[in-house]
């Protein structure tokens, strides 16, 4: 996907989100409920009812799964956990755990963060991974050997949650310290005091730098060797100035977002309850939709077709609710070590977003490596940068220095 329509898609949801979040001094009303995934049918996945009873990354369920193509060798199993949601609320998430013959007792341990642009609860890795649906892939998965050949354990968290809140980026962090959590309690995984290593580009990118940045004061007892972040987008304020009105061939991705915010903050954004017949029924289409059904529904449409408002961009409560979303924004500074890229000519990205983030992080003691790939866009520097980031990571499990650009 080129940059233009990686911009435009932004702009999109950030429309949509700010048209749809709040009342304008308008008489206050009940938000209408947000239209979730229909539920996973496996009742693996179900949520316990006494969720509350547990502790942030206490596993709920464990179980063994059948031999993947994709990782030849390696044992794959399934953890349900405990996490906890953007507004401190507890719920209960997953991770996919995979293993390789190779791997020693308490060797390294790599939390690997997919970009999962969907809605439906099909779509998530641990589904995926399973899959023969064409439209529900994972297509970084077969990089994942570079590791582990290495001998290192991988674990995939669903980091959208069991409700697919895509576009909420600290929902993402939350859930991705947890499921290092989970696995590390784990006995047969043999990972308990394993170092850790985090990684991701894109809209996992984000997910772990978010890891990073909250894992000092959510998970200060994990041993978080470095995180490798590629693409991340670290500031939704800035990108909302860019806002587009026009149809546009990437809406659905922009779309699908302001549904998964909504999910993510039922009790403050109210998409819903703003939709027009339009809008309703895109959501109704999209609700269950993976990457390339959201895109077809959402061909060349707009932000302005699925509802009647006409207040976009004045409602402080949007603009608060972006702002919490926003890594640039957050105080918070990791402490383990950080190795960034990203393209200089990424339109999706501000890059002065990013690299006010990194001097700031810089300022507050954390090593940080980061750097501009040769012009490519956002995709394509993401995997440009991925074995650099791997090697990087090889470093620092070894308890090598690295070089900083701080």
């Amino acid at each position: 996907m080129g940059q233009q329509v990686r911009r435009s898609a932004v702009a999109f949801v950030l429309g949509l989100v700010i048209a749809c979040a709040g009342s304008l001094g308008l008489p206050a009303v009940a938000p209408a409920q947000p239209f979730l995934p229909t539920p996973d049918p496996d009742p693996f996945f179900s949520v316990p009812a006494d969720i509350a009873a547990y502790a942030p990354g206490d596993a709920l369920r464990v179980r063994p799964m059948p031999p993947l193509d994709a990782f030849p060798g390696s044992a794959v199993w399934q953890v349900l956990f405990r996490s906890t949601n953007s507004e401190g609320r507890p719920i209960a998430a997953n991770t996919t755990m995979v293993i390789p013959a190779n791997h020693v007792p308490d060797g390294p341990l790599l939390s690997y963060q997919h970009y999962v642009n969907s809605l439906g609860t099909r779509c998530k890795v641990a589904n995926e991974l399973y899959s023969t649906d064409p439209t529900a892939q994972v297509p970084e998965a077969p990089a994942l050997n570079i590791a582990l050949e290495r001998g290192w354990a991988v674990a995939l968290p669903d980091h959208l949650g069991l409700e697919m809140a895509y576009g909420a980026a600290k929902l993402g962090g939350l859930i991705v310290l947890d499921g290092i959590r989970a696995v590390q309690r784990v006995p047969e995984f043999r990972v308990a005091n394993s170092k850790v290593g985090i990684g991701g580009a894109s809209g996992g990118g984000m997910a772990s730098a978010w890891a990073a940045a909250l894992a000092p004061e959510y998970a200060p007892e994990l041993d978080i060797v470095g995180a490798a972040l590629g693409g991340a987008p670290v500031n939704l304020v800035k990108m909302a100035l860019g806002l587009g009105t026009n149809p546009h061939p990437a809406f659905g991705l922009a779309m699908a977002a302001a549904f998964g915010l909504e999910r993510e903050y039922p009790d403050r954004l109210d998409v819903s309850g703003q939709l027009n017949a339009t809008g309703r029924e895109l959501q109704r289409l999209t609700a269950n939709g993976c990457n390339g059904e959201l895109m077809f529904w959402g061909f060349n449409r707009s932000a302005g077709e699925l509802t009647d408002r006409t207040d976009f961009i004045h409602d402080p409560v949007g603009w608060q609710l972006l702002s919490e979303n926003s890594l640039e924004l957050f105080p918070g500074v990791p402490t383990a070590p950080i190795f960034e890229w990203h393209s200089p000519t990424d339109a999706l990205i501000p890059l002065d977003s990013i690299n006010a983030l990194m001097r700031r992080w810089c300022d507050g003691g954390t090593p940080v490596y980061s750097f501009a790939t040769d012009p490519l866009d956002h995709l394509a520097a993401a995997a440009v940068g991925m074995p650099r980031a791997v090697e990087w990571l090889e470093q620092k499990f070894a308890g090598l220095p690295t070089p900083t650009t701080c």
